[in-house]
Formats: structure tokens, C-alpha cells, sequence
């Protein structure tokens, strides 16, 4: 490793300017804090947080849409850090307290285990290609869901054009690059390093974008060659196509991402709880989920601000007693600064 950071330094040295790296990986984001990785860069080298969490990007609509069918006494299960986050209407968490039927679990197969008890059970589906393969797969079984999965390219093609902050490269995730390959981002000229996860990793895709900087290209390249193939895992991105089909994904901090959205196909519409449950949530009153608080999730999500310059960091908001998403997931920016970052 001290190898890896003296080639940084001496690459770092040569390019003479400000350089800002992007990770889009909330694993990343752990490794990055619990590492230090940050402390041992150059000080032209930056390194900046993206909007890889899953749990963050859920819209602020999505979660009242949600939070109301439980309290409309429709049964819900979903991912144990989803059901903290606070809406308008409270979380899942706090809907539970009022008696609705809400359930946390760790896979797929305890969601369908629940569906055999509460047969009108929906499944709130959130994650990327790395989770959606599994949501498809229950659907298939007969389980409804509310899905909020997301495509993850269009995320970061949206940030290079927004053109709010500069990236001069992006340390490009390697769950998801397991699964649909390292082909699809070559769709963007920036300098790209698909990386693994260790410390390791993700040093040694900081001295490449580096090196491709220094010899001004726009490539991807893979380091994580022990997971990542350039045609991805096709069985799991079938299953995928099998169920849904790419439209519109509703993004905190982005709003509307086109081609984003990993929407059920009309051939499973039956199980699809936003057609199945559309009288209820045609009568919610989502003005409110509009309404701007002192969080800013929204602007750590697109790299803009850092968790400790929100006014709330740590003061009202802190991992127990999370006032916004950020804060609720362990993939969370502000989430891992408080527990990482002094």
C-alpha cells in the first residue's frame, strides 16, 4: 500500500492542478472513511461522495407513497435500513408503532416467507442491478411490489451534464459493474476505474485515473478484474428484462432521471402495487413531500456539500436519531462521517 500512495504522490506532483474524483459507491464511501484514504491523498487530489446509496436516492414522494399503504393497513415489507428514513408522513418504523404491518428483512426469500401469512404483502423494491435481479425473481413467485430500483449509469451521466461540480474521473462501483459489466460506461468520456473494495482497490484506481489524466484520456478501465466482466453477468441482467422495462426513475437531488427506472413490465402488472393499490395512492396529498427542510441530503447526494457543512450534523441528526435518509443507511455519506470521520 505504501507503494501504491508514493506513485500517487509522485503522478499527483506532475499534473500540477486541483484534481476532483468522484466515488459513486456507498461501499466505497465506507472504505474511503474507514481507511483514511482521504488523509493520505496529495492536496490537488479530491475526493468527493456521489449518490451511491440506494437508500438515499429514494424520493421523498416514494417514501409517503409507501408509508400511507402501510397506514392503509396494507401489509409491507422491505430492507432494514429503508424503514427508518422520514417522510412527510413518518417512516415505516414509526408506522409500525401505530399498529400497521411492516416488516424488515434481509432477503428476498423472508419478503415471499411473509407473502404465505399476509398474501396481499407488498414489497418495497429498492436497490440497483445489484438488487433488482432478486426483486424480479419474486415477482415471478407472485409478489407484489412498489419498485424504486434504480439504473445506475443514467445517475452519473446526469452529473456530468447537470456540469454543477467538476469531475475529472469517477471510481466507478464494482457491485454493480458485476452485473451489467464494464461495457456500459464507455457511454461516458470521463476517465473511469471500475474498483473492488479494499483499500487496496481503491488506491490503486485513484493512481490510474491519474495516470489517465496525466496522459489526457477518457478510458474505462477495470481493476477489479477478479469480479468484473466486460459483458457483466447476463443471466442476472435477463432476469431483470425478463420483468421490467427502463423508464422514468425518481431521484432525491436529481428528480426526473430518464431511462433510470426499472418499471414492471404489463405482463406482471398484477403484481405491481402502484396499478394494484392505485385508488389509494391517487388520494395522497404528495405537496408536502415538495416542501424544503433544513436536510441537505439532496446536495451531499450530488457531491456539492459534505455532511459536516449541514447545520444538523451531529447536532440533531446523528445515526439514532436520523433526520434524513444520508443519515439512515450505513452506505449513507453522513452516516459514515459520523461514525468514520472526526
Amino acid at each position: 500500500m505504501e507503494n501504491i500512495i508514493k506513485k500517487i504522490n509522485e503522478i499527483a506532483g506532475k499534473i500540477r492542478r486541483d484534481i476532483f474524483l468522484m466515488e459513486v459507491c456507498g461501499t466505497h464511501t465506507q472504505a474511503v472513511a474507514k481507511y483514511g484514504l482521504k488523509e493520505l491523498m496529495p492536496k490537488n487530489i479530491n475526493l468527493t461522495t456521489g449518490p451511491g446509496c440506494p437508500v438515499c436516492v429514494t424520493s421523498q414522494e416514494d417514501i409517503d407513497a409507501i408509508v400511507n399503504l402501510a397506514l392503509a393497513d396494507i401489509p409491507v415489507a422491505t430492507y432494514g435500513d429503508m424503514m427508518r428514513v422520514p417522510g412527510y408522513y413518518g417512516s415505516l418504523d414509526q408506522a409500525r408503532e401505530k399498529g400497521a404491518k411492516v416488516f424488515a428483512v434481509y432477503s428476498i426469500e423472508e419478503a415471499l416467507n411473509i407473502q404465505k401469512k399476509y398474501s396481499d404483502l407488498v414489497f418495497f423494491g429498492l436497490g440497483f442491478e445489484t438488487t433488482t435481479p432478486m426483486t424480479a425473481y419474486a415477482i415471478k413467485k407472485g409478489l407484489t411490489v412498489y419498485s424504486i430500483h434504480k439504473s445506475f449509469l443514467p445517475a452519473m451521466q446526469a452529473l456530468l451534464k447537470i456540469g454543477e461540480l467538476k469531475i475529472d474521473g469517477y471510481i466507478c462501483p464494482g457491485h454493480i459493474a458485476t452485473i451489467i459489466g464494464s461495457k456500459p460506461f464507455k457511454s461516458m468520456k470521463v476517465p473511469q476505474v471500475i474498483a473492488g473494495f479494499e483499500a487496496e482497490d481503491i488506491l490503486l484506481a485513484i493512481f490510474m485515473l491519474l495516470k489517465q489524466i496525466l496522459n489526457n484520456q477518457a478510458v474505462v478501465e477495470n481493476e477489479y478484474l477478479r469480479s468484473v466482466r466486460e459483458q457483466g453477468n447476463q443471466k442476472a441482467m435477463q432476469e431483470i428484462f425478463d420483468v421490467f422495462d427502463l423508464g422514468d426513475g425518481n431521484w432525491r437531488g436529481f428528480g426526473i432521471i430518464p431511462k433510470s427506472g426499472f418499471k414492471i413490465k404489463k405482463l406482471y402488472q398484477k403484481f405491481d402495487a402502484k396499478i394494484k393499490y392505485k385508488k389509494i395512492l391517487d388520494q395522497i396529498d404528495f405537496s408536502f413531500s415538495q416542501k424544503p427542510t433544513n436536510c441537505i441530503c439532496h446536495e451531499i447526494i450530488r457531491g456539492l456539500k459534505t455532511p459536516k457543512q449541514c447545520p444538523l450534523f451531529k447536532k440533531i441528526c446523528a445515526p439514532e436519531n436520523p433526520i434524513g435518509p444520508c443519515m439512515v443507511s450505513i452506505e449513507g455519506a453522513c452516516n459514515v462521517f459520523a461514525r468514520y470521520v472526526k
